[in-house]
């Protein structure tokens, strides 16, 4: 059975689909089968790795509608083993369409039933909100990894964000673990960056992850030539950071 990860932060811009493709990817290059989820209606990560979003016939949306199956929709990409269940522009409507359906908390569960023997993981990429797209990815992972950006705002929102998944553990789903917090976007020159590494041991006492990410261009180059850092600039300082975060995520399992 898959091991399902969300991967989540309301904020955008702290490197949440970076983190969402690129540890993807080396999950497969190190030879575990995995499915990226793109949940985040700008489709992103489903661009970043090459696939055209104008050439699909369906993806995450129409399987939430019942009009298409799962395994119809998802995509191969450049690393043998990763496919993705992509996102198109109709999923932005889902937040408001979900509200009236029966355990609209647990479609994305339910469509995921049918794929978790098939995978090592699932890998779900949330979109930067915490509405019903949000909510249906933390109901249907077992754990949660969460990027947090190297400036202080962005811990401004990690106490509504546990909030929430603090209210999901009490109403819907009490075994849901946090997996760890990850820092994206880390300079080492500068103070800031590690005080905010102490201030979230505030939130995050026994799960920050040694890897941190650095602040690279790179990881804005490589989507806009639908790669991951891996195939991009795989002996960069992004790209060992990514796999040095993924292997030591494949320890905690």
């Amino acid at each position: 059975m898959a091991h399902i990860i969300a991967i989540v932060n309301q904020k955008g811009g702290v490197g949440k689909t970076t983190t969402a493709m690129n540890v993807s990817a080396y999950l497969a290059e190190f030879g575990k089968f995995v499915l990226l989820v793109d949940m985040d209606p700008q489709g992103n990560a489903t661009s970043g790795l090459g696939i055209s979003k104008d050439e699909l016939e369906g993806g995450v949306y129409q399987v939430l509608a019942k009009q298409q199956r799962l395994h119809d929709v998802v995509q191969n990409t450049a690393h043998e083993g990763l496919r993705v269940l992509p996102s198109t522009p109709d999923l932005a409507g889902a937040n408001v369409e979900l509200v009236d359906i029966e355990r609209r908390e647990f479609q994305l569960t339910d469509i995921l039933a049918e794929a978790t023997h098939a995978y090592d993981y699932i890998i779900i990429d949330c979109p930067p909100s915490l509405g019903l797209l949000t909510v249906n990815s933390l109901v249907a992972a077992d754990e949660l990894l969460i990027p947090v950006q190297a400036e202080y705002y962005a811990l401004e929102g990690l106490g509504q964000l546990l909030n929430t998944i603090n209210l999901i553990r009490e109403h819907i789903k009490p075994e849901l673990g946090i997996l760890g917090a990850v820092l994206t976007m880390y300079d080492k020159r500068t103070r800031l960056s590690s005080d905010v590494m102490q201030e979230l041991y505030k939130y995050f006492p026994d799960t920050i992850f040694r890897s941190v990410i650095p602040r690279t261009v790179r990881f804005a180059e490589a989507p806009s030539f639908g790669k991951s850092i891996a195939h991009y600039e795989p002996h960069g300082k992004g790209a060992k950071a990514y796999e040095r975060l993924t292997r030591e995520l494949l320890e905690k399992y």
